[in-house]
């Protein structure tokens, strides 16, 4: 038979699964002999049967009732008794600390018989009464659901009858008519009255913990934070102790380091004459915790030493919250802390300093998404400015500048020295230069994997998508707020990444000491530094870890960037991003040629700007790895689109002066014209289709090698051919890249042969790597269009679409383009290593989608073997802190 309550002296904080954070800790707390007020939990066991059939399980009952006896002998009080009662509180306690559950109900017990005991034993009818008021509005807004605006109503209206501020001014007979009040107000809107029977009270409230499980509080929070929605929350059933007798009473909050800095000392809110909640509920202002050494020296001195016994015995900042009932102090909670990003790298470092945790404690009790928010600018939200739209958060950080339009003219504008904001509908491979030349990027659409997102976020760029209340008015050169607040083109503006907010006007920015510290700007310095304390923590981590952590770099500037940020190499050159701005009439030229020495002379033209790029590429990266990948996007997207080509054509055979060349590219774009682009012509399929394409760009790798090595470089070049689904296709471009590299070194005379891998980006890619490992030195996965095809909808529609609607449903617990899908893409994964290595044990495995930036992502490509993982420049420190983080919880483990 399962076990559903226990004693709070027979549970341990090892049972968070079973017991809830808030009782483990509690459970805790009394074991080590601390002054914790007696009382019971209720598992999350009981409330996962409670959720699947909408009822107690028959046995809770039952162990309720005889935990409650057992408090009730140890008390020598009963629940409820009328000269002299026992009462208790309820809180939930889930496994994860979880705002959105159901509020603490205080002074469960009272009636309207054993209020009257309860003057008598306190000797203050004030403080009855105020408990039983208190109580009823407790129960009445969290247990039969009654609005809590009408219960504060009520209590205003009180305190202006009788001309008063402050909930303490109320005396007994205040008190007694607003208990009447609120009797009757539940009378009125929950269609019952406040029970009378405490064991009811109390079952009532159980169940009511319950359902606040699935209450749409807990769902959004949940949903944000990924916790599922299967673990139940537990229930705790405490004696209640009373900081409202008076002013030798309180309640207050104390952490034992400051949560916001990190840095130790005593950091906390003391209230006299208060109870519970009073203190987070702000109805009066608190003192700082300090001043209880004044107020009540003993207790003071009494909590100080039991903050340090918890801080010591959890090793970990703590968050406590106690009572102080008439001199004597009560803990009733404890739990490790939440706190900023800043303070939980200067705790962690500070607690190994002091011998607390060891180094690889310290990576588990720091994060790569902390480390993200360290890293980019934010806005002084001191400064008062109201957002005019929100959109998603895309590419955090901070950025103001001149609103322009199109890429041309953030280009223009950006030479001429000024700061602009891209704004787009949606961004394309098109305004790649404009978006090198702003600030940040603002689209009306798209999603954090739109083209904006992931390639600012690979740039290091600020942006906000999917600003949907936001008219983008491209023609017009403007877009319209909510409230009809307008933007012209040249007008200032800021976003912001972190938050997705938009303002008009300049706003403030604090500048990121983080990044300066990574670009190699400033230096760690004193003990208590936020940089002395990511510089130690990243130092750990590069020992610790065993993935390799590289770079997705097109440029040399990004790949000297990667570098400084410590990257150990380029996992990703994208060669179509070469192709864009003033070469793409060269490319155009090679589509439209008619004959093979019109093609040739194209080539021909790109072959020394190839060259030129990819030189520049293996300097800033020389003596380590540089995977380029063959060019791979669908053809089309280097031609004009056919609708505007189409419409220049007819307007200038209707004006009699037809243009020959434009009417020979419409012809050329048609014939190329896709209903769906990113299943099509690109790829490997593309260097199959177009002669000569593939083999000038390994030629101009080729050179580019040989061009360094003369030069006493150290190049590490390797090719990767993208879009591979067959061994035959990538047999038949790996052979022909063999033999211009063979040209190349008979002509140069240098060694330039490179290793030849593929991207594995298809499913059956993943399904066929062991015969695909036969050609291949190595494996990249592309994760991005691996997870576009193993679940079969487009990364740039289906967001806006219905993602949200999947994670309201809980289909999706996080975007799969944000986090891998271990399941589906995961598993593919896991087949293409195994079967790749069993026919190339020295096989080199890798991943240049987003995910290998994604922490989580990391944790799973670290388990499945993979040698390195690869990501924008930004996100390469968060990478290389979440590839030790793996190594070192597999350890654990």
């Amino acid at each position: 038979m399962p076990r559903y309550v226990y004693d709070f002296a027979s549970g341990n904080k090892e049972l968070k699964d079973l017991l809830g954070g808030k009782g483990a800790n509690l459970s805790e707390m009394t074991n080590l002999g601390l002054p914790v007020p007696p009382g019971f939990t209720v598992t999350t066991e009981a409330c996962r049967a409670y959720l699947v059939s909408g009822a107690e399980p028959r046995e809770l009952h039952d162990e309720v009732m005889a935990h409650l006896e057992a408090l009730e002998k140890r008390t020598g009080r009963r629940l409820g008794q009328p000269d002299d009662p026992l009462l208790v509180s309820v809180r939930s306690g889930a496994r994860f600390s979880m705002p959105g559950m159901m509020d603490t109900i205080l002074n469960i017990g009272l009636n309207d018989s054993s209020v009257a005991g309860l003057a008598e034993r306190s000797g203050d009818e004030r403080f009855a009464w105020d408990s039983y008021r208190r109580l009823i509005q407790m129960f009445g807004t969290t247990v039969l659901g009654v609005d809590g605006g009408l219960f504060e109503a009520a209590l205003e209206e009180t305190k202006q009858e009788r001309e008063v501020t402050d909930d303490l001014d109320l005396d007994a007979e205040d008190l007694r008519a607003l208990a009447e009040t609120f009797k009757r107000l539940i009378v009125g809107h929950a269609g019952r009255p406040m029970p009378q029977d405490p064991v009811e009270q109390l079952n009532l409230a159980i169940r009511a913990v319950f359902a606040s499980w699935n209450g749409d509080r807990a769902r959004v929070y949940r949903r944000r934070e990924h916790i599922p929605d299967d673990l139940g929350t537990a229930v705790n059933v405490m004696a209640m102790v009373f900081g409202n007798l008076g002013e030798d009473s309180g309640t207050g909050v104390a952490f034992t380091r400051d949560p916001g800095t990190g840095r130790p000392g005593v950091y906390g809110d003391y209230l006299t004459d208060a109870q519970g909640e009073d203190v987070v509920a702000g109805i009066r202002n608190t003192v700082p915790l300090q001043e209880l050494e004044r107020i009540n020296p003993e207790a003071y001195e009494e909590l100080l030493g039991i903050m340090k016994t918890l801080e010591d015995h959890y090793r970990d900042l703590c968050d406590i919250e106690f009572t102080i009932e008439r001199g004597r102090l009560w803990m009733l909670q404890t739990r490790v802390g939440k706190r900023t990003a800043a303070a939980a790298f200067r705790i962690a470092t500070q607690l190994a300093e002091q011998g607390l945790i060891d180094a690889d404690e310290a990576l588990h009790r720091v994060s790569g998404a902390q480390l993200a928010q360290l890293m980019f600018p934010r806005f002084d939200t001191t400064a008062g400015v109201e957002p005019i739209a929100r959109g998603v958060n895309a590419s955090p950080g901070a950025a103001v500048g001149r609103a322009v339009f199109d890429s041309g003219t953030a280009v223009r504008r950006a030479l001429e020295g000024e700061r602009v904001i891209l704004i787009r509908h949606e961004t394309n491979p098109d305004d790649l230069e404009g978006m090198i030349a702003a600030e940040g990027v603002l689209t009306g659409r798209g999603g954090k994997t739109s083209h904006a997102a992931v390639v600012a976020r690979g740039m290091g760029k600020t942006c906000v998508c999917g600003v949907e209340t936001l008219e983008v008015d491209l023609a017009g050169r403007r877009c319209v707020a909510p409230g009809g607040v307008v933007i012209e083109e040249g007008d200032l503006i800021s976003i912001d990444g972190s938050s997705g907010a938009v303002y008009r006007g300049t706003v403030p920015v604090v500048p990121s000491a983080v990044v300066e510290y990574f670009e190699g700007r400033s230096h760690p310095h004193g003990s208590a530094d936020l940089v002395t304390a990511v510089d130690r923590i990243m130092s750990r981590a590069d020992e610790r870890r065993r993935l390799r952590v590289r770079a997705n770099a097109d440029t040399p500037e990004d790949a000297e960037r990667a570098r400084r940020f410590g990257a150990e190499g380029i996992g990703l050159c994208r060669t179509e991003h070469m192709f864009l701005g003033e070469r793409r009439p060269l490319v155009e030229r090679l589509i439209l040629a008619d004959t093979p020495q019109e093609r040739q002379a194209a080539l021909d033209a790109l072959l020394p700007l190839q060259r030129r790029d990819f030189t520049g590429i293996l300097r800033a990266m020389d003596g380590l790895p540089v995977t380029i990948r063959l060019i791979d996007p669908p053809l089309h997207e280097f031609l004009p689109d056919l609708t505007e080509l189409s419409v220049r054509v007819a307007l200038a055979e209707e004006r009699a002066r037809p243009d020959a060349e434009q009417a020979r590219l419409l012809e050329a774009v048609r014939r190329l014209h896709e209903q769906n682009p990113m299943l099509g012509l690109r790829g490997v399929r593309l260097g199959l289709v177009v002669p000569g394409l593939f083999a000038m760009q390994v030629r101009a790798i080729g050179e580019a090698v040989a061009e360094r090595r003369k030069a006493g470089g150290d190049p590490h070049a390797e090719i990767m051919i993208p879009l591979v689904g067959a061994t035959a296709e990538l047999a038949i471009v790996a052979e022909e890249s063999r033999t211009v590299l063979a040209r190349v070194a008979e002509e140069t005379g240098v060694d330039v042969r490179c290793p030849i891998g593929t991207m594995i980006e298809l499913p059956r890619a993943a399904l066929t790597a062991g015969r695909l490992a036969r050609e291949a030195r190595f494996f990249s996965f592309g994760t991005n269009d691996l997870t576009q095809t193993t679940w079969g909808f487009s990364r740039d529609d289906v967001e806006g679409a219905f993602f949200a609607p999947y994670l309201d449903k809980g289909i999706f617990q996080t975007s799969p383009f944000e986090t891998l899908d271990l399941e589906g893409v995961g598993r593919l994964i896991e087949i293409a290593v195994r079967e790749g290595r069993a026919t190339r044990p020295d096989l080199a495995l890798g991943v240049c989608g987003e995910h290998g930036g994604d922490p989580a992502s990391v944790h799973f490509f670290h388990t499945v073997g993979l040698d390195y993982v690869s990501c924008s420049p930004f996100r390469v420190p968060v990478a290389r802190l979440e590839a030790a983080r793996a190594a070192a919880a597999e350890s654990r483990r």
